[in-house]
Order: structure tokens, then sequence, then C-alpha cells
């Protein structure tokens, strides 16, 4: 099969679309023929070097794919060769053909075509675990995702919103802060003015009691800032830095929480596992698609054997939702 390799760390340059090894699924696996897979800032990340593979993982990038079911491995039930499906994955999804365990597949949801479907799970996942199971949003409280416009932000906006959240979102230029209205957003703040202050404005001053972060550090102290009280602040990246320093008596006075929750290198089955938080995805987010309530949001879509520009478009900003790359002979 051909897939994206690495002839050593950098920037896309690196990235070819080579002949590499066919995987083979063992125990509790599937092999999928990969229709489509998806760009995600972590992808980015270990292009440089600066995201170490999981032990046991493909060196593949991708962290989620769709595709059609090829082979099962030992004691795999509840899939069909030729099923359609989409997939969590810890690696692997560059490419003709990935190997992933059973339980992190997810069939393709109703409405969805099979290409849009390859740019869900990771964003699908992400947001299930850290807004929802670990952040324990409920209806009538105030969400604010930081970067509504990105592919985890456009997600978690509708999903929020259709679970009766009050949603605030951030972004940089009118029609990113737009296109988060018309997706649901309650309210939209340009994320170069003071965010706390303008989100204390709009909700008489108590905050927001959930916050999805991917700054990191840069974004620490307005994060807790513009944390109601008894606020959940879920950090999922770094884009900001990974140093800041922490008033922990401002996150006393509000018996704030502050959480920083990883996907990738959860274990794949038993508490807190990819397999429990896929089966929360299949069960309360898959639905809203069928319903009308949620779609994906698709910026562009490049071949596979294009990854180095659609990691350049990444990078470059502006994108709005997902970059999607399709496997040129599916």
């Amino acid at each position: 099969m051909k897939a994206i390799t690495l002839a050593e760390y950098g920037g896309p340059e690196q990235m070819t679309w080579a002949e590499v090894s066919d995987p083979e699924p063992g125990p509790g696996e599937v092999l999928l023929d990969v229709v489509a897979s998806a760009v995600n800032r972590a992808d980015l990340l270990q292009v440089q070097g600066n995201y170490p593979v999981p032990p046991g993982a493909s060196d593949i990038l991708g962290l989620e794919c769709s595709g059609r079911i090829a082979a099962l491995g030992d004691g795999v039930t509840g899939w069909n060769v030729g099923d359609e499906v989409c997939a969590l994955l810890a690696g692997g999804g560059y490419a003709q053909k990935v190997v992933v365990p059973a339980v992190q597949l997810l069939p393709i949801p109703d409405g969805v075509s099979i290409e849009d479907a390859g740019g869900l799970p990771e964003v699908a996942c992400t947001v299930r675990s850290n807004v929802f199971m670990e952040g324990r949003l409920a209806a009538g409280e105030t969400f604010l995702i930081q970067g509504g416009s990105s592919g985890i932000g456009t997600h978690a906006i509708q999903v929020a919103k259709a679970f009766g959240a009050r949603v605030a979102a951030t972004a940089g230029t009118p029609d990113r802060l737009q296109f988060c209205r018309d997706l649901g957003a309650d309210i939209a703040i340009d994320y170069h003015d003071d965010v706390a202050e303008e989100l204390k404005k709009a909700t008489d001053g108590r905050g927001a009691d959930v916050i999805l972060d991917n700054m990191g550090a840069k974004g620490l102290a307005n994060n807790l800032s513009a944390l109601a009280r008894d606020g959940r602040l879920m950090i999922i990246g770094m884009q900001g830095g990974v140093k800041a320093e922490l008033n922990i008596g401002a996150l006393l006075a509000k018996r704030g929480h502050i959480s920083a929750m990883g996907l990738r290198g959860r274990p794949v089955t038993g508490p807190n596992s990819k397999a429990e938080i896929v089966e929360q995805v299949r069960e309360q987010v898959w639905p809203l698609f069928g319903s009308g309530s949620v779609r994906p949001v698709v910026h562009e879509r490049f071949s596979m054997a294009d990854a180095a520009d659609a990691h350049r478009r990444l990078a470059d900003g502006g994108v709005v939702g997902k970059l999607l790359l399709l496997n040129p002979d599916a």
C-alpha cells in the first residue's frame, strides 16, 4: 500500500507518498481500506518531532479515518467485511490501509457521506470526553469554546447547543465570528479583545461554567478570569505555550477545576478509555447527525498524496472546520 512517510522530522517538505508494508489485523482488530482521513494540529506537531507516537501505535500520521472493513481479526464480532465505518486512531490514517481496534470503530452517521465522516471521530471523541464526560456540561450552563471556527470548535458549538447549553465562541475575524453564530453560538467574541471581560458583559458577570481551550499557557490567566464559580477549564492543546503562572488564590475563590486531557495516549479499553468514549459518541452524539442538529464542517479536500499541502494550509491559518485527505485510489 501507499502511505505518507517522513524522511526526517521537520516540515511538510519531509512528507512523501510512498510504498510501505500492508498492516495485518491482530486479535480484536480490523483492517480498513481507507477512504478519507483528516488533518489535526497533532499531525503538524508529529511532523516537527514534538508529538511522540504512543508505544505500539503506527508511526504513520493520522488520528482518524473513514473507510470499509477489509478483514476481521480473531474475536471481532458485530462488524462485517464491507461495512462502511469511521474510526478513532492512535496513528496510521494517512494511508490506503490501516489497522484499528474494533472498539474504536463507529458506523457512518446518518446523513453524512463516507468522505466527510473521515473528519469526525477525533473531534467528536475530544468534545465528548472533555466537555461532557469530564467537564460535565449541563443544559442551561454557559460553555465557552476558544477557537470556535476550528475543527474542534465547529463541532463543539453544535453539540453543546444541541444539549441545551448557552454557547459562547471566540474567533479572530468578523466572517469567522458570523460563522460561529450561524452554527448556533449565542455569543461570539473576537479573541483579540479581552475575552473574559466581554463574556462577563454578556452573562451578567457570571462567566463560563465550562471552557474548552487549545492555547494552553497563553490563555490560562484570561480563562481563569472567564470561569464562573464552580467552573471547569478543560485544556486540550498547547498552541500558546506550555508554561504559565497560575493564581491559585483566584482558582480557590471560584472553586474552579482545571483539567488537561489528551486522547491519543488513553488505553483502548477499561475506565476512561477510548472504547468508553467511542461508545458514548455513538449513543449520544451520532443521533444528532441524523436529526440534522449537527453537521460536518469541511473547509477543503486534498488528495492524500498531497498531504503536505494540507499541512501548509492548516499552518497558514484561517481554516474553518476540517481539512480532509482523500485516498486517491479509494
